[in-house]
């Protein structure tokens, strides 16, 4: 597969990765065996990038990933997050003293001295220029408990603040053929300034597998039955922020352009990669067969500019209104 330099911490990482929220919470049961066989087939499929956070399953993901490269030498980058267990959820929270004990609860989590990237994960905006925080990362490299950090945003503008920082290595944003406005100031920003990208929820929590419908439910612990308009989180996380009747509707104008031969997925993941500045896309999977479909999109040609010009009209048509000036 396809390696991509990741911003200037010196790795090389698969176009696609894998996200591992599905292996702690929040999209149904995925119980042990499931999700170590998820893992096993990524990383033999070629990934090389895991993506990961102290928060799903309450540190869950982060202890199956250790347990499934405990057997293996070929082991992958791990980008986790930290963060998310402020309480409460505010600014002040993000002393040094509790940067240090999310990240040292998921140095045990992972069974490593040094983690490879940690992300400040989509904090209040006011963390985002804080110096302070900044300040104790790179104490934290420095000690090397961690290698490098990076930010995941929910906003542009949370992107664009964080690049005001020098050591701040990569950003994790939607990204997706429903949410393009990081195409517009933000990916051209981080490419001047050697940042790298990560693009997660780019199959707009599924909408852009082309498999649903207006029958389709979700269970009770699925974040797409208990978190449509946000209830629980920012509600870009779910379907992107698309209301999920426009989605489909537009998920199946995107799936004729696809054309029969590749599936919706796959050309979705393509689609990303093909962004000038993406280092890598995380879709998330919850079994073997979807790890095999989103690994496929990395073989795909380049879309085509008539696809593109195609998909850009939906968007126009179909999407701008309800997602463009939010995020």
């Amino acid at each position: 597969m396809e390696q991509r330099p990741l911003g200037r911490t010196g790795a090389d990482v698969s176009v696609i990765g894998l996200g591992t929220w599905q292996l702690g919470g929040d999209w149904g049961d995925v119980d042990d065996d499931a999700a170590a066989d998820v893992l096993d087939a990524a990383l033999d499929a070629g990934v090389t990038l895991l993506d990961t956070a102290d928060v799903y399953g309450d540190g869950r993901s982060e202890e199956r990933i250790r347990k499934a490269l405990a057997p293996r030498s070929d082991r992958p980058f791990v980008a986790t997050k930290a963060g998310r267990r402020a309480d409460p959820f505010e600014a002040a929270q993000y002393t040094p003293e509790n940067l240090r004990a999310w990240i040292d609860r998921s140095r045990r989590n992972l069974g490593v001295e040094t983690l490879d990237l940690v992300q400040l994960h989509c904090p209040p905006p006011a963390v985002y220029s804080d110096q302070r925080v900044y300040d104790t990362l790179d104490a934290l490299v420095a000690e090397e408990a961690i290698a490098a950090y990076g930010v995941s945003v929910e906003t542009v503008a949370e992107g664009m603040a964080a690049l005001q920082h020098p050591g701040v290595q990569s950003i994790q944003v939607i990204l997706n053929i429903f949410r393009r406005k990081p195409l517009e100031e933000l990916l051209p920003a981080a490419a001047r300034a050697g940042v790298g990208i990560l693009a997660r929820v780019p199959l707009a929590s599924g909408l852009l597998t082309g498999k649903y419908d207006e029958s389709t439910t979700f269970p009770a612990d699925d974040h797409r039955n208990f978190n449509r308009h946000g209830e629980a989180f920012d509600v870009g996380e779910t379907f992107a922020g698309v209301p999920f009747d426009v989605g489909l509707a537009a998920a199946r104008e995107v799936a004729e352009i696809a054309g029969t031969d590749v599936s919706t997925a796959a050309f979705s993941l393509r689609w990303v990669i093909d962004q000038p500045g993406v280092t890598t896309v995380i879709p998330g999977a919850r079994n073997v067969e979807q790890v095999r479909g989103n690994v496929a999109a990395a073989a795909l040609p380049p879309v085509t500019s008539a696809q593109l010009a195609d998909l850009e009209r939906v968007y126009d048509e179909r999407i701008r209104a309800h997602v463009h000036g939010r995020w």
